[in-house]
């Protein structure tokens, strides 16, 4: 069964190359964290630009492909590192499927999420790192972990159960959306819209349509 590892909140902000400051240093809190509709009772995102908002929530990484970037680069990947907000254990989110739904919990405080975008590397995520072309190798690799928007509110904490309860027909996942999703795919997911199936991130929706209109 799928559950959560870690429930991940900014621990303290640290600066930026540019002489700004970032919460990208999210760590493991115990005990129930809530969650709202811009996501961790008590987290941050000061690039409110590019992060965070209703469609970014949450961000979710796999402890699976976290321990194979580990093991590619020698180093511990502790949760919060790539600064999720969860990490997650035996959960595909690398294949989750765009409008995806997981409920986190049981009973009637269970959280509802909803998949709506891949992460994109910035620089901010590479000086985390401080790993030698850290956004190319990440995007390479094609596993940047999921996006959520909130669809039902309630508490989170580590050891819950996940369990996927609504996957959408047109089968778009967040690999195939990421960097750059073929025509063809993209007009799947556009269409899956216009039936009703799925409510897109507008930004994920911008991207769809620029795949389509590229010259064959």
């Amino acid at each position: 069964m799928a559950s959560l590892i870690a429930v991940n909140r900014v621990h303290g902000l640290l600066p930026t190359p540019k002489g700004g400051q970032t919460a990208i240093d999210k760590r493991p809190v115990a005990g129930p964290v809530g969650v709202g509709p811009l996501g961790l009772e008590g987290d941050r995102q000061l690039d409110t630009a590019h992060h965070g908002g209703t469609e970014q929530a949450l961000y979710a990484y796999a402890v699976e492909d976290a321990d194979v970037w580990a093991a590619e680069l020698g180093r511990e990947i502790p949760p919060g590192l790539f600064g999720e907000n969860l990490t997650t254990g035996g959960l595909d989110v690398t294949h989750a499927l765009i409008g995806e739904q997981w409920r986190i919990g049981e009973g009637d405080g269970a959280v509802l999420v909803e998949v709506t975008s891949p992460r994109v590397p910035c620089v901010t995520f590479q000086d985390r790192m401080g790993e030698p072309h850290w956004i190319k190798r990440f995007t390479e690799r094609g596993a940047p972990g999921a996006y959520l928007r909130v669809v039902q509110t309630g508490s989170v904490e580590a050891g819950m159960p996940v369990t996927v309860v609504r996957r959408p027909t047109h089968g778009v996942t967040i690999r195939q959306t990421f960097p750059r999703g073929e025509p063809a795919v993209m007009a799947g997911l556009l269409a899956a819209e216009r039936d009703g199936e799925v409510r897109l991130d507008p930004e994920m929706r911008r991207h769809a349509e620029l795949a389509v209109s590229r010259p064959g």
